[in-house]
């Protein structure tokens, strides 16, 4: 059995109704390629409801494709919407809380 290293994508711009669709295409792409996807929302600035939606989209395909999704870097605006709608653990992956200034 051989392993292979997961395929990174990381998202720059604001996860909102007006990416959505390009961004749909962009993550079922990525997912495509690859056993395991790495998304990097780190730099995310802003989210809307239908950013929420494609994550929730990702992670259903994930689970029926028998694939892995690990989310390597929230964002202030993902880890708000996240926590106000109770999904944090849904996706199960860390989220690194930084101190206030």
């Amino acid at each position: 059995m051989t392993i292979s290293s997961p395929a990174r994508l990381a998202i720059f711009e604001e996860m909102t109704i007006y990416q959505a669709q390009a961004q749909k295409e962009q993550l079922l792409a990525a997912l495509s390629g690859t056993e395991h996807l790495e998304l990097d929302l780190s730099a995310v600035p802003t989210m809307d409801s239908a950013g929420l939606q494609l994550l929730i989209l990702l992670k259903r395909e994930v689970q029926e494709q028998d694939k892995r999704l690990t989310i390597v870097g929230h964002s202030a605006a993902v880890q708000q919407i996240l926590d106000f709608c109770n999904l944090a653990s849904t996706f199960g992956d860390p989220m690194v809380i930084t101190a206030c200034p």
